[in-house]
């Protein structure tokens, strides 16, 4: 059983713990137009999967920019950000900071992506802030669980391993 702390708290995380390595499970969420869709469907991509608890908040905020930034020049990787905020908040969000390279993903009906990623919190049912890089062929070839939830990731390592995945 996998843990976090929030706040200094320690919190259980619920769903299928994923290695490096595994294949990418499938999963439901909701596109900021209501539409359902699945990660998987960004075929022939790297995909730089980054997990927010809360989009509105300041460290969920910039990990969302400064991935949407760094993946702007890449053209073989596509930046996904999947929390549980509604999808009207991450529009509201995405236009506000004009983050037009991310994909804002929702998984706030059933946590599906939660479940099977093996990131939502028990106690809080938000989603733990991780990174995921998935590479073309649908393996996870990099996996980040922040200890603290109200951290930052590792950006470098994050960075590293994306340009180096095919």
């Amino acid at each position: 059983m996998r843990t976090v702390n929030f706040n200094g708290e320690q919190m259980i995380l619920l769903g299928t713990e994923i290695n490096v390595g595994d294949k990418a499970p499938s999963c439901s969420v909701l596109t900021t137009a209501l539409e359902k869709t699945s990660i998987e469907e960004l075929e022939g991509k790297v995909k730089l999967v980054s997990v927010v608890p809360s989009i509105d908040t300041g460290v969920c905020s910039t990990q969302t920019n400064t991935f949407n930034k760094e993946v702007a020049a890449l053209d073989h990787v596509q930046a996904v950000t999947i929390s549980m905020d509604l999808p009207f908040a991450q529009e509201r969000w995405q236009e506000e900071n004009n983050a037009n390279d991310v994909i804002m993903l929702s998984d706030h009906v059933h946590a599906d992506f939660g479940m099977k990623y093996g990131v939502l919190i028990q106690k809080l049912r938000l989603l733990t802030r991780a990174v995921f890089i998935i590479d073309s062929s649908g393996v996870i070839v990099y996996e980040e669980i922040v200890e603290e939830v109200t951290d930052s990731v590792n950006y470098e390592a994050a960075l590293e391993a994306l340009k180096s995945a095919k």
